[in-house]
C-alpha cells in the first residue's frame, strides 16, 4: 500500500483528500502546515507529498526546497487555490510531478499519484 501525505491548512480540503486516497487504496497521512510535518517526517515514509502552495506558515514550495536541501526527495503534487504563471514556474522549477488548481477533479489527483514510477 502506497502512503500519501497530504498537507494543507484547510480541515475539510484535508479531510476530502483523505477519503478520496483512502476510497482509492491509499494510507494517507494528514498535516495542516509545513512545520507539522517536517515534525513528523521521521514517522512516516511517504511515496507522495500532497502539498497546498499556500499554507499558513512556511510555504508549500519553501517546504520543497528545505526537503530537497535536506536530500529528501520525494515526488511532490502541488495544489492550489490562487493559480498564477510565477506560481506555477515556481513549482515546477521547486521539482513538483503535476500542478492542480483547486478545485480539481479526483480523475486529475488520482492520475498523477499513478503516473508516479
Amino acid at each position: 500500500m502506497r502512503t500519501i501525505v497530504v498537507i494543507d491548512d484547510n480541515p475539510s480540503m484535508l479531510q476530502g483528500i483523505n477519503r478520496l486516497l483512502s476510497a482509492h487504496g491509499f494510507y494517507v497521512l494528514t498535516f495542516t502546515s509545513a512545520e507539522a510535518f517536517l515534525v513528523g517526517i521521521a514517522k512516516c515514509e511517504p511515496d507522495c507529498l500532497l502539498l497546498d502552495i499556500h499554507l499558513g506558515g512556511m510555504s508549500g514550495i519553501d517546504l520543497q526546497r528545505r526537503l530537497t536541501a535536506l536530500g529528501i526527495d520525494l515526488p511532490v503534487i502541488f495544489m492550489t487555490a490562487i493559480d498564477n504563471e510565477a506560481t506555477r514556474q515556481q513549482a515546477f522549477d521547486a521539482g513538483c510531478i503535476a500542478y492542480l488548481k483547486k478545485p480539481f477533479l479526483s480523475k486529475l489527483l488520482i492520475d498523477a499519484i499513478n503516473g508516479i514510477a
